[in-house]
C-alpha cells in the first residue's frame, strides 16, 4: 500500500520552541479563522492565544510539540501532542490555509499518532467541531471513531457568596503540596489506571496560571479539580476560570468541586466558571444543569481504533480537557 506523502516542499517535524510562540499564534489565528469562514461563520475572527497558555501547552507536550516549515523556512503546520500517563491526545493542530489539501494534514496527524504510540498510550484521541463534516471524515479515514460530545458549559458566579471548599495546592508548602499531589495521583490511578495528571498539576502551579483544589473526607481523596484563571486570548483581561482536569468519586463530590471552583472564581473577581463536560457522564451534566450552567459550545470526541478512553467504575467522574 502506497503511503500518502505530503508536499515535498515542507520539512519537519521539528520540536516547537517557546521562542516560536509568536509564529504559532499567527498560524493558529489564521487557520482557525479560515476554518470558521469555510463553515459559514464569516464574521468570526479567532484571536491569538495568551503566550502563557502556549508556554503551558509546549512544556506539557515536551517533544510532542511539533512544527513543519516550507521552503522559505516559514511555519506551515503544527501539532501539539500530549500524554498524561497512558492518556494521549493531540491539539491544537493546524495547517496554513494555502497548503491544505496537499497531504500536510495527514502527515502531521500521523506524526502525532506515531509519537503517542511510542509513548505507550492506551487512549489516543482528539476533538473536532461536530458541524465540520469534512474534519470528521478526514479523521475517520485516519482510523478515528466518533464518540461522545464534550459540552462546554459556563456558570455565572457573580451572585455566589465566596465560601471555602477543599484545600488548594497553591496554599501549601512544597513538601505538603508534593504529598497531596501524590495522593491525588494514587486515587486517580484507581479510577483510570495509567492516567497521570501530575505534570499538569505541577506545571500549572509553577507558571502561576491557575491552581488545583482537593477535597478530602475522612483522610481519603474524594476529588480534585485543576483550573486555569489566566486569560485564554492574548491582550484580553481574564474573565473566567476554566476547569481542565477533574476527578470526582461521586456526584456529591463533583457538586462540591463546582462550588470550590465558583468560590475560587469569585475570590479572583472572575465572572464565570467554564467546565468542559464529557457527555457520557450524565450525572455530571445533570449537576451542571441543576446549578444553571449554560451550554456554550460542543466538540466531538474521537479516539483511534483500539485506543479508547478509560471507563471509571460506578459514579466516578474523570474529566480531561483535550484542548488548551
Amino acid at each position: 500500500m502506497k503511503m500518502w506523502q505530503p508536499d515535498g516542499r515542507i520539512t519537519g517535524p521539528y520540536p516547537a520552541r517557546e521562542a516560536e510562540i509568536g509564529e504559532l499564534n499567527r498560524l493558529f489565528a489564521e487557520a482557525f479563522t479560515d476554518r470558521y469562514r469555510r463553515d459559514g461563520l464569516v464574521g468570526v475572527r479567532v484571536p491569538p492565544l495568551n503566550p502563557a497558555v502556549w508556554t503551558y501547552a509546549l512544556r506539557d507536550a515536551g517533544t510532542g510539540a511539533m512544527i513543519w516549515r516550507d521552503e522559505q523556512e516559514t511555519l506551515i503546520a503544527f501539532n501539539i501532542a500530549h500524554h498524561s500517563g497512558t492518556e494521549g491526545w493531540m491539539g491544537p493542530l493546524a495547517t496554513r490555509p494555502d497548503r491544505q489539501g496537499l497531504g500536510v494534514g495527514r502527515a502531521i496527524v500521523e506524526a502525532a499518532i506515531d509519537w503517542l504510540k511510542a509513548a505507550g498510550v492506551t487512549t489516543l484521541g482528539l476533538e473536532t467541531m461536530p458541524r465540520t463534516v469534512d474534519n470528521i471524515g478526514f479523521y475517520s479515514r485516519l482510523g478515528f471513531l466518533p464518540g461522545h460530545l464534550t459540552v462546554t458549559l459556563g456558570g455565572d458566579v457573580s451572585d455566589k457568596a465566596p465560601r471555602r471548599f477543599g484545600v488548594r495546592l497553591g496554599d501549601l508548602p512544597p513538601d505538603e503540596r508534593a504529598d497531596l499531589v501524590a495522593r491525588c495521583q494514587a486515587r486517580l490511578e484507581r479510577a483510570a489506571p495509567g492516567y497521570d495528571f501530575t505534570r499538569e498539576l505541577e506545571l500549572t502551579h509553577e507558571l502561576g496560571i491557575g491552581d488545583t483544589v482537593v477535597l478530602e473526607r475522612g483522610g481519603a481523596i474524594e476529588g480534585f479539580a485543576l483550573w486555569h484563571s489566566a486569560a485564554l486570548a492574548d491582550a484580553r483581561a481574564a474573565d473566567e476560570l476554566r476547569v481542565l482536569k477533574l476527578f470526582a468519586a461521586s456526584r456529591s463530590a463533583f457538586e462540591d468541586l463546582l462550588r470550590a471552583a465558583e468560590t475560587a472564581a469569585a475570590r479572583l473577581r472572575l465572572r464565570r466558571v467554564a467546565v468542559r463536560c464529557q457527555a457520557r457522564y450524565a450525572h455530571a451534566y445533570e449537576a451542571l444543569m441543576a446549578r444553571r450552567y449554560d451550554v456554550r459550545w460542543t466538540d466531538l470526541r474521537m479516539t483511534l481504533v483500539g485506543f479508547p478512553e478509560a471507563t471509571p467504575p460506578g459514579d466516578e467522574i474523570v474529566f480531561s480537557n483535550w484542548e488548551i
